[in-house]
């Protein structure tokens, strides 16, 4: 379970005071896979970055009775003059599992070939995604976040990532973040929706991407 106390979160931009949301009050179930819905900049990423304490909000506070994953496909999670072996060490001794075993994990689900071996700082975008996310799965969580990483790669690796997810989900819940509406139909059993600072708990996913979309035809007819 997860649970949003009076959430809120602003910050100050070239324009003024930006307030992505204030006094949010919600409890994400534990067991479900919710995918989170809402514009660009509406906040999505930075809401799980808050999640995993990775980001302080201007009020409020997350309450969680399990542990939580860091944001799989967040570029901020390693550090870039390491190699990706190394930081997949450096995390198996953070979270007290088997180095070796997340290690050929890791390196057998990620596909990365010699660029394990190199600093991630050379990595392209779609590599550092793979490098989070297989370093995620490895890893047993209560809760994992997941910011549009399933897109990465070619088809195989999608469907693998795919495969993978859904594995976890039997024991696991997760919030995720994607703008492929198939994606979220094949992986994600709830829906909240991020719309002008509120958040809306949907039990139907269909329905809660009917709402998005429609918020997002109103600004193009706009």
């Amino acid at each position: 379970m997860i649970r949003l106390e009076n959430l809120s979160m602003g910050f100050r931009t070239r324009r003024g005071y930006k307030q992505l949301f204030r006094d949010v009050n919600l409890t994400l179930p534990t067991g479900r896979s919710v995918a989170l819905l809402g514009r660009n900049g509406a906040g999505k990423s930075t809401l799980l970055q808050i999640i995993a304490g990775s980001v302080e909000p201007t009020g409020g506070r997350v309450v969680s009775d399990g542990t939580i994953s860091w944001p799989v496909g967040f570029g901020g999670s390693f550090n870039k003059n390491m190699t990706g072996a190394q930081n997949i060490r450096f995390i198996a001794r953070v979270y007290g599992v088997d180095t070796t075993e997340l290690l050929n994990f890791v390196a057998e689900f990620a596909e990365l070939g010699a660029h394990f071996h190199m600093p991630v700082r050379s990595y392209s975008s779609g590599m550092k995604s793979r490098l989070t996310f297989g370093a995620s799965m490895g890893i047993q969580f209560d809760t994992y976040l997941v910011d549009e990483v399933t897109a990465v790669g070619d088809k195989s690796f999608r469907e693998r990532s795919a495969e993978v997810f859904k594995a976890r989900m039997t024991n696991s819940s997760a919030i995720v973040v994607s703008h492929s509406m198939g994606q979220i139909k094949q992986l994600c059993d709830a829906a909240v929706v991020l719309e002008r600072g509120e958040m809306t708990w949907y039990e139907d996913v269909e329905r809660a991407i009917a709402v998005h979309e429609g918020n997002m035809d109103g600004d193009q007819a706009a």
